[in-house]
């Protein structure tokens, strides 16, 4: 930690304003000043000493105005060489007239943000608060004066004293996370162009991460921000402790910090970085609670030659996120997995646009048939993508997705809608099926009854030709809650499905309390049935647990006419698979239904 302003930027070898713009162009601020409270030093010099203008110019060629003229004030102007001049010499100056000044005899006219050429021109050198030069602050009007006596001297020398204040305090703000007190992101990147600039050829970047986000929110949600506030502190405290020494560390993100290993040292290696993530997985004591994380270190070896145009920190923060879900909790930059990322969060903007604007997504049905008759009693819609440039995308890779970044609620409504609307269609055409259709966990909630309602009214479609499948896992996940949404919909007539049973953690009192109607075996023990006793033995006792309890019992996965015919001699009542047909598009699931019928 650093004591004061000065030492704060001092640390950097940009200890420059950080608020200024590239040299030799003018930054302008109409309402929101750049350096912190120029704008009301500006007016009280204004008003003090009478003057029609007032200008902070400096030493790198940047300025900021300041007019008493409405709608004029951060008006940009070149600027005059007089400008320029005062703020590089670093001694105060009077004009009474410029008109009548020499060495201005052959120079444009000073100009600024008021309508007639300026006259009368005073400055003060601006220091910071250790004394180095940063530039001028200057007083303009368009009438020629005397001079200035003692008292306005005074009051323009204070003025400057408040100025070189705000521009020291508009780098700290500028370099500094105000929980911490670390550098951040704006300084980190600073820091490493100032490396290049200064022929370094490589560097050992650091990310880490302190925790999920998810799991941070939850942090906030239970403790507040005090108390997130303060455990981002402890976290810093222990990484400076740790951190080898001339090492910078900077806070990047609410929950992520990077450190640049000093220059020529090697990487931190196996062993340190265990002991690192051994020490930020020791449990944090903050306000009296002690909290664990779940950190993820990343390292990423920079070729500083080419920073322009890369982004360091997002490829160390990749290394790092990847880390978090590793047991060692720490991991190398790979650019193939961070192709992969890059690749996902393309895969799910493009899915997001699909949902609203475009008809890539498709439908296709598989049917289940009941074993008493062959009859196809539901078909089950199944989402499909066809992307135009990469081609057809499978449903467990986008599906997951779309999971991770809250898209299933939009999806679902997808198939919902031109599921029921498919149905309606074929249920107009003489065929008695019903639809199945997948629901995810983020759609239990209390609205799930009003968009059944909303759907099957829009379309014409009774509740009771619908059936939801809930993975085991997901239905188990919830409480009480959850089993009074799954009752409302029953009162609809809506069949509800546990899908993929046999895979998740169920007991038999959660099972008997839930309101399902249909148990879906499995088809990962369905599929070696004929291989496996133990898996024929697996499908044979579910599936009379499942009938004894009352649930009509589907069996997924039957793939050939050997577990089809094992499946007949069970307590179950339909089959699913490709033995039975494979999922269809929707024009030729008719025909595929009449054949059937009629076989």
């Amino acid at each position: 930690m650093h004591t004061t302003l000065e030492q704060d930027l001092a640390r950097n070898p940009h200890d420059g304003p950080a608020i200024v713009s590239s040299a030799d162009r003018m930054s302008a601020c109409a309402d929101g000043f750049v350096v912190p409270g120029f704008d009301a030093v500006a007016r009280l010099a204004a008003g003090s000493l009478q003057v029609a203008m007032v200008a902070l110019v400096l030493n790198d060629g940047s300025a900021y105005w300041y007019s008493a003229e409405p709608g004029r004030a951060g008006t940009p102007y070149g600027l005059h060489p007089l400008y320029l001049e005062a703020a590089r010499r670093g001694s105060a100056q009077i004009l009474p007239d410029i008109a009548a000044d020499a060495r201005f005899r052959d120079t444009p006219p000073l100009t600024g943000p008021v309508p007639a050429p300026l006259r009368f021109f005073a400055c003060e050198p601006v220091h910071t608060l250790s004394g180095r030069h940063v530039g001028a602050l200057c007083v303009m009007d368009p009438a020629p004066r005397h001079d200035l006596d003692g008292a306005a001297r005074a009051t323009l020398r204070d003025a400057a004293r408040l100025a070189g204040a705000g521009v020291v305090l508009g780098g700290y703000l500028g370099r500094t996370d105000p929980v911490t007190q670390l550098p951040h992101r704006s300084a980190f990147f600073e820091d490493l162009r100032s490396r290049q600039q200064h022929g370094a050829q490589r560097a050992w970047l650091v990310a880490i991460e302190v925790a999920p986000v998810d799991r941070f929110n939850a942090f906030v949600r239970a403790m507040g921000f005090p108390y997130a506030d303060e455990l981002m502190r402890a976290v810093a405290g222990r990484l400076q402790a740790w951190m080898p020494s001339d090492t910078h560390l900077y806070q990047v993100g609410v929950t992520r910090f990077a450190a640049v290993l000093p220059e020529g040292s090697p990487a931190l290696g196996p062993v340190q970085l265990d002991q690192l993530v051994a020490l930020l997985r020791t449990p944090f004591d903050c306000l009296g609670i002690p909290l664990t994380l779940q950190p993820g270190v990343g390292l990423l070896d920079l070729d500083v030659r080419q920073l322009q145009g890369t982004d360091p920190l997002r490829r160390v923060m990749s290394a790092s996120h990847a880390a978090q879900h590793s047991a060692r909790g720490w991991a190398l930059y790979s650019r193939s997995q961070d192709e992969r990322h890059r690749q996902e969060f393309f895969l799910v903007t493009e899915l997001a646009a699909a949902l609203t604007e475009r008809t890539e997504l498709d439908l296709h049905y598989q049917p289940r048939v009941r074993l008493e008759d062959g009859r196809c009693m539901t078909l089950e819609a199944l989402v499909r993508w066809h992307h135009p440039t990469l081609g057809t995308v499978p449903p467990d890779q986008f599906v997951p997705l779309a999971e991770r970044a809250g898209l299933m609620r939009t999806l679902t409504g997808w198939v919902l809608d031109h599921g029921v609307a498919q149905l309606a269609a074929w249920l107009r055409a003489g065929h008695d099926v019903g639809l199945s259709i997948n629901v995810s966990n983020a759609d239990f909630d209390a609205d799930l009854v009003t968009r059944l309602q909303a759907v099957t009214t829009r379309h014409g479609v009774e509740a009771a030709r619908l059936e939801l499948e809930f993975t085991e896992s997901t239905l188990l996940q919830h409480n009480d809650d959850t089993r009074r949404h799954l009752a409302a919909v029953r009162d609809l007539g809506t069949g509800i499905a546990i899908d993929d049973f046999g895979t998740g953690y169920s007991n038999l009192a959660s099972l008997r309390q839930m309101p399902a109607t249909c148990l879906k075996i499995d088809q990962s023990f369905v599929r070696s049935m004929d291989a496996s006793r133990h898996d024929a033995a697996i499908v044979r006792s579910i599936a009379a647990l499942a009938r004894d309890l009352g649930f009509r019992v589907v069996v997924e996965g039957v793939e050939t006419a050997d577990i089809y015919a094992a499946v007949r001699g069970m307590a179950c009542d339909e089959v699913q698979g490709f033995h039975v047909s494979r999922p269809l598009p929707a024009a030729a699931v008719p025909a595929w239904l009449e054949a059937r019928h009629r076989g």
